[in-house]
């Protein structure tokens, strides 16, 4: 439910805070006053589409807030959580549309995308306007509203169809890009099988380059590295005597540890340290005389470094990277070679997974056919209810072409209509009167609202070209509606402002040469003259506003019939 509505420089509105309850809340006002861009604001907060053009003029950014109360439904919560946004009873949805084109989007604080507003909101929120007609009136449209009225086991059919189309939409798009000119592919096997061929041929061993780099290191620097070990070696075991310096104390300590022996650690360290030396100085001399400075290694390190960082430069980094990438090329190139054998496996498996779209397609068929009677017998009900009894509504299912798939299987559905006794069924948009195609919408949508579990319904003006008892019927459909969901009605038939459970009233004025918009409640007398307005279309006289009482007081009568019904339901 749509509890609290905040909009600041949004079109003419400056600034506009308006809280709302369950139930039925009607909007009106005088044409121009801004009754329908508050519903634009919904509709933005509801993922629609920003523009610039709704920022108020001489305002940097228009800002727009709405506090939901989110229904027990587990699969909101489960998406919210997908989402990381936390919630637990509410959620605050802000939009900021900048001047320089940025919007931004949160939900309970947290940055989200359009696409994740638009998922989660569609929980929230179903707005029906006068112009959303077009959308009923679109035959593609048609199959996805008979989809949401069937059951949840429809829905786990789809979802196992819509994972078999899309890999058989895959696979046929990789077949579609193997069936190349020949001449490109015969270039990929001359690229791939010189690239082998070189990498091949370098033998490369893992690491190779990370030890040719030490080597080169030592061999450039020959002479100081023998140079300073020959200095080490003359400094242990050479004129220096160091070792024997050492040897001597080591001698020295012992005789002395005969006499105190709390020298005897200290005499271990020495002695410990002299054998150490020896060892060094044994490995050191053998260092010495393995070392040969050989010209022909040099230059093959340095030649296989340069043909390393040739490589590296065309296929990777490391050496790692380009025995990765050989084998990625190798893939490739054994692909190309049996193409033939790949693409005979391929379209074998297309041919199976188009076999079994066949069949899972069938089962959507024929559970749509026994979804499709229940729907008709739904809307012709609602017909009626609006003074339409001798309308006709029909769902055609008809296959499309033979093995044309689409996301939704192989059918094609049309919503056919007849509104006459001995008028033939035609397509919905062959409909002819404005009064008609609000009263069908309002059917249809009365419908697929109670089977989608919108917790805010908002209607736009969707009594447009009705009068008399029609707008009475339209507006005691409403009404029946906001007996258990939150309906939001803009309207300009005080028929349906009468069966209101709360009456806003929505008006215009300039001040400072500027126009701004504000809302209020109605009381009770303010009310019977906004309908005593409403019924006359100008002034407010005695038999008007007579009028308007008597339209209020049976209201109030249907009101509870209604609310009678829907409990005797329960």
């Amino acid at each position: 439910m749509l509890a609290e509505l905040s909009i600041r420089n949004f079109a003419i509105i400056e600034q506009l805070t308006v809280s709302f309850n369950g139930g039925l809340t009607v909007l009106t006002g005088e044409t121009g006053a801004g009754k329908s861009i508050i519903i634009d604001a919904v509709q933005l907060l509801a993922g629609g589409r920003a523009s610039t053009h709704f920022i108020r003029f001489g305002a940097e950014r228009a800002e727009i807030e709405g506090l939901f109360y989110i229904p027990p439904h587990e699969q909101l919560k489960e998406l919210l959580r997908t989402f990381g946004i936390e919630a637990e009873d509410e959620l605050i949805i802000r939009r900021e549309l900048n001047r320089n084109g940025k919007t931004t989007t949160r939900i309970n604080g947290k940055l989200v995308t359009i696409a994740i507003l638009r998922e989660v909101t569609s929980f929230l929120i179903d707005i029906h306007g006068q112009h959303e007609n077009q959308e009923l009136m679109q035959e593609k449209y048609h199959i996805v509203l008979l989809d949401q009225f069937a059951g949840e086991s429809f829905h786990d059919a789809l979802a196992h169809y819509s994972t078999t189309y899309e890999r058989y939409m895959k696979l046929k798009q990789t077949i579609a890009r193997a069936i190349e000119d020949e001449q490109l592919i015969a270039q990929h096997i001359d690229l791939y099988s010189f690239q082998l061929k070189e990498i091949d041929e370098a033998e490369l061993q893992v690491d190779e380059d990370i030890e040719l780099e030490n080597e080169k290191m030592k061999l450039d620097h020959y002479n100081r590295l023998y140079e300073r070990l020959n200095l080490a070696y003359e400094a242990l075991n050479g004129e220096s005597k160091g070792l024997d310096y050492v040897g001597s104390a080591m001698s020295d300590l012992e005789d002395a540890m005969s006499v105190d022996t709390e020298l005897q650690p200290l005499c271990e360290t020495i002695s410990s340290s002299f054998y150490s030396l020896q060892d060094a100085v044994h490995t050191l001399r053998q260092k010495i005389d393995e070392m040969e400075y050989d010209p022909a290694r040099v230059e093959y390190v340095e030649s296989r470094l340069a043909l390393l960082a040739n490589l590296k430069r065309k296929y990777g980094q490391t050496v790692e990277e380009i025995l990765l990438y050989r084998e990625t090329i190798e893939e490739k190139l054994n692909e190309l070679l049996h193409r033939d054998e790949v693409a005979l496996a391929q379209q074998e498996m297309l041919e199976q997974l188009e076999a079994d779209l066949q069949i899972e397609a069938e089962e959507l068929s024929f559970k749509r056919k026994k979804v499709a009677k229940k729907l008709e017998k739904a809307i012709i009900e609602q017909l009626s209810d609006l003074h339409m009894a001798k309308a006709n509504f029909v769902v055609s299912i008809e296959r499309k072409d033979h093995q044309t798939f689409d996301q939704y299987g192989y059918d094609d559905v049309q919503f056919l209509i007849s509104t006459n006794v001995g008028e033939p069924l035609q397509p919905l948009i062959k409909v002819a009167s404005g009064g008609e195609i609000s009263r069908m919408m309002l059917a249809l949508k009365t419908v697929f609202s109670e089977h989608r579990g919108i917790t805010s319904i908002i209607f736009d003006e969707v009594d447009t070209g009705v009068s008399g008892r029609v707008a009475q019927s339209i507006a005691e459909k409403i009404a029946m509606i906001g007996a258990h969901s939150q309906v939001l009605c803009i309207s300009h038939l005080p028929q349906v402002a009468a069966m209101a459970d709360y009456h806003y009233f929505i008006a215009k004025a300039v001040s400072g040469e500027r126009t701004t918009t504000t809302i209020a409640p109605l009381a009770e007398a303010e009310r019977t003259e906004e309908l005593s307005r409403m019924l006359s279309g100008a002034e407010i006289t005695p038999l008007s506003l007579k009028a308007a009482n008597e339209l209020l007081q049976l209201a109030e009568r249907r009101k509870s019939q209604i609310a009678n019904k829907e409990g005797n339901s329960l």
